[in-house]
Formats: C-alpha cells, sequence, structure tokens
C-alpha cells in the first residue's frame, strides 16, 4: 500500500470533507438529538478541518502528520 499510498491526495479529501460539514444542513429534528447532532457536526468540522491543515510525510512506510496547533503569531514559518 505504501508504494500507491499519496499523503497529499489524503490531506485534500480531509480538506473537501471539512468543506462537506460545513455546507451539510441540520436534519428535521428536535429536541435533544438536534443539539447532539449539531455537536457532532462541530466536531467532525473541527477534526477534518485540523488534518486538512496537516503537513504529511511518508517515510520508510510511517506515515507522519504534523499539526501546528498555535496561534498564528507565534508560528515559526509565518
Amino acid at each position: 500500500m505504501a508504494e500507491t499510498f499519496d499523503p497529499d491526495a489524503m490531506i485534500t479529501r480531509f480538506q473537501e470533507r471539512a468543506a462537506a460539514v460545513r455546507r451539510r444542513g441540520l436534519p428535521p429534528v428536535e429536541g435533544p438529538e438536534r443539539q447532539m447532532i449539531k455537536e457532532q457536526m462541530q466536531l467532525d468540522y473541527m477534526d477534518f478541518a485540523m488534518l486538512g491543515d496537516a503537513q504529511a510525510r511518508l517515510d520508510g512506510g510511517i506515515l507522519t502528520l504534523t499539526v501546528d496547533l498555535r496561534p498564528e503569531p507565534d508560528r515559526e514559518d509565518h
């Protein structure tokens, strides 16, 4: 699998998933279920967006994802 795996394509798929969560509407449910779905959508977006911002490296069959969680002003590469 490592020979055909494209880490950049994986990152792109996470970016697309994050965008899809943002576009998705809430289903027609009420009460606690609606809040539960809304909270899960927020978590899904956060997870997909975070992985979509990752820098991926594949080295010897080991995938390493680096996600800089520091605020913008504290990042070294900006």
